[in-house]
């Protein structure tokens, strides 16, 4: 996930409405069913969807007024602390 697109992608949803992210995320994942997409493809697909999906989430803090920036932040953090969690988890698992 990148903060840059996750805030401009907040700012288009404040400016217009989030029905347009959402419809774009459906078109999205029905795009991930055609067979011929190749691997790179599909990831930058995943990474556009998981963007997405996380400037609702820090427009649905926003909405229940978080600060922007500090939702930001705090999307952020949250998405780094599982990502801290998996790979340590992955490592421990790995070990044992």
């Amino acid at each position: 996930m990148k903060l840059p697109v996750i805030k401009h992608l907040t700012s288009f949803i404040e400016e217009n409405d989030q029905d347009y992210v959402l419809e774009t995320i459906e078109t999205l994942e029905a795009l991930t069913e055609v067979s011929s997409l190749k691997d790179e493809e599909l990831d930058v697909i995943g990474e556009l969807i998981s963007n997405m999906y996380g400037a609702l989430e820090v427009d649905k803090m926003v909405k229940e007024g978080t600060p922007k920036k500090e939702a930001l932040n705090t999307f952020m953090k949250r998405v780094l602390g599982a990502i801290v969690y998996e790979t340590c988890f992955g490592c421990y698992r790995s070990i044992k």
